[in-house]
């Protein structure tokens, strides 16, 4: 057996298509979303990924602007730019690219943003509508692994899926997303025993812990679906996911290449959420 590939590139094309198809008509209302991006200071990861989501914006017909502070921007004027964005009636959704220089208070910051507005799915109010069940905004690599696994023709329910890392942005949201779909999940981690035994049985695996060569093909059982969040920079680097991808896609039934399988979904989720940020302040269904 050789692994169906998800093209997270191709997928995420189509999908914007058709985010394109609703911008295009939401114009025809009078209204044009806007994402606003705070970037502090001048990590190249950072500006890069910032230019890639402004790129992606403006190509799908929003508006799109990148607020860039000094790296030695006090915690007070990052606040003080997220006020006046929060007040901003132009702006449909803001985030705020992390890490942030340690002078600044993560925390302190996401929970400044408008619940709104938060197009990142960060803020505590958001996350907990996840938890119950409530229309909120799902933070973007969750929901883009949910979007890819509707191209695994695997129905969910019923299904044994394991979830490899428990952090807030993707491991718990991801397993709590796998639970509406009535999956039965594990979350692994660090202090987990016998995690063989769990991945073995799994007929879904998501690994986002950033270990490459984590996840061997004595791991996965014949024809699961893998999908992998790692994106570790190698010597050279060069982008290792934490699969082992070219042992495990002769055991598995679908799998994520590593660049190319997650990250395309992750930006192309920014702008799904920035546009239901514009539809759900206007009213729109």
């Amino acid at each position: 057996m050789v692994a169906k590939i998800l093209d997270g590139k191709q997928i995420a094309k189509d999908y914007r298509q058709g985010l394109q198809d609703q911008v295009e008509a939401l114009k025809e209302k009078g209204y044009t979303p806007k994402l606003s991006v705070i970037l502090v200071g001048n990590d190249g990861a950072s500006q890069s990924y910032v230019k890639a989501k402004n790129k992606a914006a403006e190509k799908i017909g929003m508006i799109s602007e990148i607020v860039h502070l000094e790296e030695s921007a006090s915690e007070e004027e990052v606040l003080s730019e997220l006020e006046r964005l929060n007040n901003d009636d132009s702006v449909s959704g803001i985030l705020v690219q992390v890490p942030l220089p340690e002078q600044v208070s993560e925390q302190k910051v996401l929970e400044a943003i408008n619940p709104e507005k938060d197009v990142d799915g960060f803020h505590p109010a958001n996350i907990g509508k996840l938890y119950i069940d409530e229309q909120t905004f799902v933070a973007c690599t969750p929901l883009g692994i949910m979007e890819l696994l509707k191209h695994s023709d695997m129905d969910l329910e019923g299904k044994n899926a394991v979830v490899i890392g428990r952090s807030h942005i993707v491991g718990q949201p991801v397993a709590k997303l796998l639970i509406q779909q009535n999956a039965t999940v594990t979350i692994l981690h660090s202090r987990s025993q016998n995690q063989q035994e769990f991945l073995k049985n799994a007929d879904v695996i998501v690994s986002a812990v950033g270990r490459p060569g984590l996840v061997t093909k004595d791991d996965v059982k014949e024809g699961a679906v893998v999908i992998d969040v790692g994106n570790t920079p190698d010597e050279n680097g060069k982008l290792k996911g934490d699969v082992e991808y070219d042992e495990v896609k002769e055991v598995a039934g679908t799998i994520t290449p590593v660049p190319g399988g997650v990250g395309p979904m992750t930006i192309t989720m920014v702008l799904n959420n920035t546009l239901l940020a514009e539809k759900m302040r206007r009213g729109i269904e």
